[in-house]
């Protein structure tokens, strides 16, 4: 029997039991297998029979996933047992080798163990998610049954003398421990669960989450192992490949995690630490935190405690297997069957024996990085989950601040927009970034000493040296980070300037072209690109510097190490001791990189803090008893409490409360009060909040269901008797009072129109039910119908998406709409008309202030300068700086206040002309609805191509299966990549890729190196030893050439470190630049088409996102990615170079490692995209939300609002989750691998030792490259997708690269040009045809006409008539696909564009003017003399004002030339044309937006300055065109009548007369 269970040693029988049978040591063990067989025995059926029927047992859905109690007790102590019985086995094993004959018994039972303890647990799973505790009861009885036996056999061992100083003494005593807790834990669940011995069983619900299918993230409701390998996660991950992962599918937030829930953990936190004695003190932002998130971030630390020790597990076992693998060739052990090492017949092992075992090294090297990982990633996970929790928690803080923030502070400037979207986008994220950093700040230290402890153990002193080398360059590191921090603000300032540029330019690009300045203002921007690229430069030197330090560090260190080493101890150091210091340092250097990165995160973190603490301690509006109806009742009924008003909440479920604002109570009438009043102000004084107030000696009434006006000039505090009405201004004195029929909010339209980022009818229904009769009235009322007739989507358009952005006049008239929506008693209308023409004015007086709104009963308050609707009003408030000049009926006034009433009458009558003049027909309203159809007439051409280029991908590929797109998915870009990279230039890439391999070569010769030096001294040893006899060791003379090679290879690594950083960054640079200047040529050089097509949007974005992806972001994941790849390749080559067994392993691990990154790519890609996507609604729901804050308040919106943002910040921390969750997915897999490396490596080169193939100092090396392995292989497939995140920003600017230019040569050469062509101005066009674009239909068809020298002519038509065209035409800005335009006797075809445009002046219909001086806008060439300027000023009746302002013709002008008004934009752009003395002028509709008097005068102007040169106006007020020599009127691109407007005029029917009688 060579296997029998007792073994069968001669002289012994094994199975006698004449001692007694507890005294067989062999009977023991046997007793043991007892419980484990029963158990399977049990279990088996129940496993398989039982759930055989629903197959699906494993795939349970998670809403009937529950916990019994101690459940994760219960797998900690598993996980324990299984990895004792390991041991046990191991234990047995070795120590059956010292026997003669096999003997079973010593290790059976412990494999049995090992596979009953994974049934117990597989088993324990399976009922717990069925929800059947009876059945736990079999895991009772096995756990008692162990126990038992288990103690039975320690007694026996304590009997028979094995104490502690035997290993399995302490293995069997351990697992004593561990059954005696199990069962504790059963019986646990027995008292809560009382599932058996209690007559009433307890029923369970899984939680709330559980049963909303919603949820989706099951990170928290998993058992232990799913939570620890992210198990959950893979259906997730694997399923992106078929489909990408949308919102739906990443479901809602459990509770705990929702913004809610911690806004209220923090806010309690955060308000109780305001005390009873000192009510005003600031409370501490950090010691909430403390309070509300602490005890995860202890538990994150304590893991991250946990991996950094076992992390050290590493280099000791290195050291084990190196030292002990000498010993075992060297030296045979004596057999161990005599004396005292037998007890019970067998042979015992002393503990420490089992660790001298390479074998059982290895593995056990294997157990420790596993945990290491696991307990490292769930270190991360917990901090990053803390993270976005407590970033929602500030973000619901913010928000509930804002809400409450007084409107003085928002418009006085002590907390502007810009601060608010700073605090939401950059403070919460510093703070966010500061927790998940946060455990490194504790662990690191205790990791850097503990390293330099065990270095010193290695080496004595030369280790002190190396560790020093490390320790003294990490400040030089830090030093670098704050250099870089402070790079990337001042590159920051630029770009914002560049794009300030870059976005004035296009959209004056029509001017631009017009006037051929392209290269002029294409060179500014390339300057400020210059500027940009310089900080760049120091940006690419610091972060090679940076990456230079990361990889040099731990050469230089090894190199001092060994160096000094061999100076001390006159030899190099054993190899075993070598390598265990080679895998120290690379531990070390880790914790020291980031230590700088996590310090300058700190420091960012404390600013955050006072930044967020001053914003939550400024000024709030006072509370809200003005809404309580009247002020003093409150006061009197002692409703308000220190703690401002409590919440009730109406709409939303009680879950949603946060704190909104009471509704206030319906009071009984008091007599004093008279029920026609809606409104009351009694000596009310007001003020901004600077305690100068701003309105004073106030007494006002508003009587309920009439129309009263406010008026008054300029500047005099309408809008301010609104807002103080409304509660906004800070109260000096007097009260409001609030009749109590006021239905708790206030419909207020606001001077300067708000509208969210939704569609046109959310905006006007504004959260209130839709009703569709009402919504019509309304419309038609505001006269939207026209303006959402041309939305693409109609009133379904999202405003303020896709570059659909409506005028001033129809963003007004949408608010309004929204006024006049809401179901309120009160409506406050704040200057409704300013942005309106005449018409729509009336009409909206009419149809919607008196008609719709007095219908319904409703009280109105409107202020206006429009005196002429005086006579509508029920009741008329007049103001004067700040205070109430009269008040009363028109009827009121006319009778005491004659003056005033005169005054009102000439200005009325003033108005009135306006009236006459105004009906411009084709006015504002017509011009701006004009814009927005220009703009989709030509998109629809286009269709859908501007959907970022995605579209045109999914349609070429439409026609394939479902496979293709998959595979399309998974693939990395390699042809955007190779784009980006032969963009930087071809000598910079062969460069780069040449140091990058020769550094790596250089890296593996040093250590290559290192073990042949350490190597050859063992073996000199030994052959000193056989040489003896013959002379001196040989071993002294041989070391010395070892240290200088050494030398010269480290200095050879670090000088390459220093070249391969510094090729990689400034090969991004050049990509960069020479990406950034292609995109900007090719953009400004396109046709006009391409910008009437393209968004601005769109094409600002390549220039703001994409290239600073370009310019920063790819770099250094290049970098990364060239770098651990080549780090993992040259790892594996140098296993597989000294163990080629090593190869056999390599495979499987390739496949699975090939699957899990492109699963995670994917993924990975689709999670950031939806990151990305749900950031920005949220970022600007805030900005919404500041801008607004008089419109929610005085709706009563709050709740709404804050109940928007809580769903949008839980929608973006779900995204963040997810891809968190994805990310520790990938790694713990990765790591996994990297383990299963290791452990081939160290099996491979065991086992090959054991056959005497190589020495020692190798095996070292192999491990430790095994050991690089696992840090760097998830740094690869991170790289990777990132790269292919980043090569996306690439391949949209490639996209642009792609548009044709416009032809810029023409046929003739500038040189054969005359100089002063066209010197007559004689213009002849031959049957000219013109479209927009080879697919769309042709503008004009078939032209004729000839215009003499210096004749006048003008031209109308009705909108889209062509007349424009017909313009453009001249500056050969559009396809002239038939015949021609010659202009003194040369074709414009065939002119160079430069030449033609810089020929010809065009004065536009809307004004552009540039940021710059008044001189640079008249003339950017800078080719004229101030004097030519001044006169072109003075024709343009602008000289005075221009005198008057600072610095004359140097004076500043703002971005788009917003400080002067439109009239004068306009005028300026005469001027300019004026400066250009060219023989031929176009004038397109130049005068649509100046007041009569000024028109006149320039009409004037225009006869006598260009008397003799060639001028052709576009006209669309026609009277403006009755003075010139001949009239052109056009319809659908055909000319109709053509010839002198007299002859016109006398044609009755004609269409030119038709037009002149309805301007009249």
């Amino acid at each position: 029997m060579a296997l029998s269970f007792c073994g069968n040693d001669r002289g012994i029988n094994s199975y006698s039991v004449a001692g007694g049978m507890l005294n067989n040591g062999c009977f023991v063990d046997a007793l043991n297998l007892v419980p484990h067989v029963f158990l399977l025995f049990i279990t088996f059926p129940i496993l398989f029979i039982g759930w055989g029927s629903q197959s699906s047992k494993v795939q349970i859905h998670h809403n009937t996933w529950l916990h019994f109690p101690g459940h994760n007790m219960r797998w900690i102590l598993t996980f324990s047992l299984l990895f004792v019985h390991v041991c046990e086995f191991a234990e047995g094993i070795v120590s059956n080798k010292e026997m003669l004959t096999n003997h079973l018994h010593l290790f059976m039972p412990a494999f049995m163990g090992f596979v009953a303890a994974t049934t117990s647990v597989v088993y324990y799973h399976n009922i717990e998610t069925s929800n059947f505790p009876k059945l736990l009861l079999v895991l009772f009885i096995y756990w008692v049954l162990a126990f038992i036996t288990k103690s039975i056999k320690l007694w026996k061992f304590a009997e028979h003398k094995v104490g502690p100083q035997h290993l399995r003494f302490c293995i069997t005593a351990v697992l004593v421990v561990l059954y005696g807790l199990l069962m504790a834990v059963e019986i646990n669940v027995i008292r809560v669960r009382k599932y058996v011995f209690y007559a009433k069983p307890q029923k369970v619900k899984p939680p709330e989450d559980l049963q909303d299918l919603g949820v989706r993230f099951l990170q928290p409701f998993v058992n232990l192992l799913s939570k620890s390998t992210y198990w959950w996660m893979n259906s997730l991950i694997i399923g992106a490949h078929k489909r990408p992962i949308e919102l739906k599918k990443i479901g809602k937030l459990p509770i705990a995690m929702r913004a809610l829930t911690n806004y209220l953990r923090l806010k309690d936190a955060y308000e109780d630490q305001r005390t009873a004695e000192d009510p005003n003190r600031a409370p501490s932002i950090w010691r909430s935190m403390h309070r509300a998130f602490g005890r995860p971030i202890l538990l994150s630390s304590t893991f991250r405690y946990l991996a950094d020790l076992l992390g050290f597990a590493g280099p000791l076992c290195i050291l084990g297997i190196v030292k002990y693998m000498d010993t075992t060739d060297s030296s045979p052990r004596p057999q161990h069957m005599t004396g005292n090492a037998t007890h019970l017949g067998v042979y015992f092992m002393s503990s420490t024996e089992l660790l001298e075992n390479t074998s059982v090294l290895a593995v056990l090297l294997f157990l420790a990085l596993v945990l290491q990982r696991t307990f490292l990633q769930a270190s991360y996970y917990v901090a990053i989950e803390t993270g976005i929790n407590l970033r929602g928690a500030l973000l619901a803080m913010i928000y509930n601040k804002m809400l409450r923030l007084s409107t003085s502070n928002m418009s006085m400037g002590e907390m502007t927009l810009g601060q608010i979207n700073n605090l939401v986008a950059i403070e919460t994220n510093q703070l966010m970034w500061f927790l998940f950093l946060c455990p490194n700040l504790w662990a690191m230290p205790v990791q850097i000493v503990m390293g330099v402890i065990l270095l010193y153990y290695l080496l004595n002193v030369s280790a002190l040296v190396g560790a020093a080398v490390i320790v003294l360059l990490a400040p030089v590191q830090y030093l670098i980070a704050t250099k870089l921090a402070d790079t990337q603000k001042s590159s920051l300032e630029h770009s914002t300037d560049r794009l300030k540029k870059t976005s004035e330019i296009l959209k004056g690009i029509k001017l631009l072209k017009l006037y051929a300045w392209e290269n002029i203002f294409c060179d500014s921007v390339e300057e400020t690109r210059g500027k940009e690229l310089t900080s760049l430069k120091t940006f690419a030197l610091y972060t090679s510097m940076s990456i230079f330090m990361n990889a040099a560090i731990p050469i230089a260190a090894v190199l001092a190490t060994f160096v000094m080493h061999h100076f001390l101890n006159g030899k190099g150091p054993a190899p075993s001791e070598a390598f265990a210091a080679l895998a120290l340092f690379h531990i070390l250097v880790t914790p020291l990189f980031l230590l700088s990165t996590v310090v300058r995160f700190a420091v960012k973190a404390l600013v955050s803090v006072q930044k967020l603490g001053e914003f939550l301690q400024s000024d709030e509006i006072g509370d809200d008893s003005w809404r309580n109806g009247d002020m003093f009742v409150s006061m009197e009924a002692g409703k308000k409490t220190p703690g401002g008003t409590k919440a009730i909440n109406r709409k939303q479920p009680m879950r949603y409360q946060m704190d909104n604002y009471e509704q206030p109570t319906r009071r009984q009438m008091r007599p004093s009060e008279t029920e026609d009043v809606a409104v009351k102000v009694s000596n009310g004084s007001f003020t901004w909040g600077s305690n100068l107030s701003t309105l004073s000696d106030i007494n006002i009434r508003v009587p309920t269901g009439q129309l009263t006006m406010i008026v008054g000039q300029v500047g005099c505090g309408k809008s301010s008797l609104l807002l103080a009405m409304l509660g906004e201004m800070q109260t000096i004195d007097g009260r409001v009072h609030w009749s109590n029929k006021n239905r708790y909010s206030v419909a207020y339209a606001t001077q300067k129109s708000w509208l969210l980022n939704a569609t046109v009818e959310e905006n006007i229904t504004f959260g209130g039910p839709f009703n569709k009769q009402r919504y019509k009235t309304v419309i038609d009322a505001c006269s939207l119908q026209p303006d959402i007739d041309l939305l693409p989507f109609g009133d379904q358009t999202e405003i303020g998406e896709r570059g659909i952005n409506l005028s001033g006049g129809q963003r007004q008239r949408i608010c309004v709409a929204r006024a006049l929506y809401q179901n309120t008693n009160i409506v406050f209308l704040d200057d409704p008309f300013s942005a309106l023409d005449i018409h729509l004015s009336d009409h909206l007086m009419q149809e919607g202030i008196l008609k719709f709104l007095q219908d319904d009963k409703r009280t109105v308050v409107l202020v206006t300068h429009k005196l002429q609707y005086l006579i509508h009003a029920d009741w008329i408030i007049a103001m004067k700086d700040g205070s109430v000049l009269r008040e009363g009926t028109l009827k009121d006034i006319q009778t005491h206040d004659i003056e005033l009433y005169d005054h009102w009458k000439t200005l009325m009558n003033r108005q009135d002309h306006g009236l006459e003049k105004d009906v411009q027909q084709d006015s504002q309203t017509t011009l701006e609805r004009k814009t927005l159809r220009r703009a989709f007439y030509s998109r629809e051409a286009k269709n859908q191509m501007d959907d970022e280029d995605e579209e045109e991908e999914e349609e070429e590929e439409d026609d394939d299966n479902m496979s293709t797109t998959t595979n399309r998915r998974s693939k990395i870009p390699w042809r955007v990549c190779w784009c980006y990279m032969s963009s930087g230039g071809f000598f910079m890439v062969f460069l780069m890729v040449s140091s990058k391999l020769l550094k790596h070569a250089v890296i593996v010769a040093i250590d290559y190196w290192l073990a042949i030096w350490t190597s050859t001294k063992t073996s000199g040893v030994v052959d000193g030893r056989a040489a003896n006899a013959t002379g001196p060791p040989p071993a002294a003379e041989d070391d010395s050439h070892y240290l200088p090679v050494f030398i010269i290879l480290c200095a050879a690594g670090i000088t390459l470190c220093l070249i391969t950083s510094l090729t990689v960054e400034f090969l991004g640079l050049s990509a960069a630049t020479n990406l950034h200047h292609n995109l900007l040529n090719k953009i400004i050089h396109a046709p006009i088409r391409f910008f009437d097509i393209t968004p601005l949007g769109q094409i600002l974005n390549r220039f703001s996102a994409d290239t600073n992806i370009i310019d920063q972001h790819i770099p250094p994941t290049l970098e990364s990615l060239t770098r651990s790849t080549l780090l993992c390749l040259s790892a594996i080559g140098v296993i597989s170079s000294i163990t080629p067994f090593f190869l056999f392993t390599l495979v499987p691990l390739a496949v699975a490692f090939y699957f899990i990154q492109k699963y995670f790519r994917v993924a990975s890609k689709d999670l950031q995209d939806l990151d990305d996507s749900t950031q920005l609604p949220l970022l600007c729901h805030f900005s919404e939300t500041a801008e607004g804050l008089t419109t929610i308040r005085a709706f009563r919106h709050e709740a709404r609002f804050k109940q928007r943002m809580l769903e949008l910040t839980d929608t973006n921390n779900t995204a963040y989750l997810f891809l968190s969750a994805a990310n520790r997915w990938l790694e713990v897999r990765t790591d996994y691998l990297g383990a299963v490396i290791v452990l081939s490596a160290a099996g491979t080169s065991i086992w090959a030792t054991s056959y005497g193939f190589y020495s020692g100092g190798l095996v070292g090396l192999g491990l430790t490259y095994a050991l690089t392995v696992t840090n760097y292989l998830n740094w690869v497939v991170r790289n990777l997708a990132d790269l292919e995140v980043q090569m996306a920003a690439v391949k949209k600017v490639n996209s642009f690269l792609d548009t044709e230019s416009e032809n810029y040569e023409g046929t003739m050469d500038a040189s054969q040009v005359p100089e002063n062509w066209p010197q007559d101005g004689e213009i002849k066009i031959q049957d000219l045809s013109v479209r927009y674009d080879p697919v769309l239909k042709p503008v004009l068809k078939h032209v004729n006409m000839f215009i003499e020298p210096g004749q006048k002519v003008g031209i109308c038509g009705r909108t889209g008539s062509g007349k424009s065209s017909l313009s453009l035409a001249f500056f050969n800005m559009v396809d002239i696909y038939e015949g021609k335009i010659v202009i003194d006797g040369i074709d414009i075809c065939k002119l160079p564009l430069q030449t033609l445009r810089s020929r010809l002046s065009i004065i536009l219909q809307d004004p552009v003017l540039f940021s710059g001086s008044i001189r640079f806008n008249l003339d950017p060439e800078r080719t004229c003399t101030d004097d030519r300027l001044w006169e072109a000023l003075e024709i343009a009746q602008l000289k005075n004002m221009v005198k008057a302002l600072p610095g004359g013709l140097d004076a500043v002008v703002t971005e788009g030339g917003e400080n002067f008004s439109v009239g004068q934009r306009q005028l300026f752009c005469l001027a300019r044309a004026f400066v250009r003395k060219s023989s031929i002028l176009i004038m397109d509709e130049a005068t649509a937006s100046i007041d009569m008097a000024t028109e006149n005068i320039l009409q004037k102007v225009v006869m006598t300055a260009f008397a003799d040169r060639t001028v052709v106006t576009i006209a669309h007020r026609v009277h403006t065109i009755l003075t010139a020599d001949t009239v052109i009127v056009m319809k659908r691109g055909n000319i109709l009548e053509y010839d002198k407007p007299e002859t016109l005029l006398e044609q009755e029917d004609g269409v030119f007369a038709s037009f002149v009688r309805a301007d009249m």
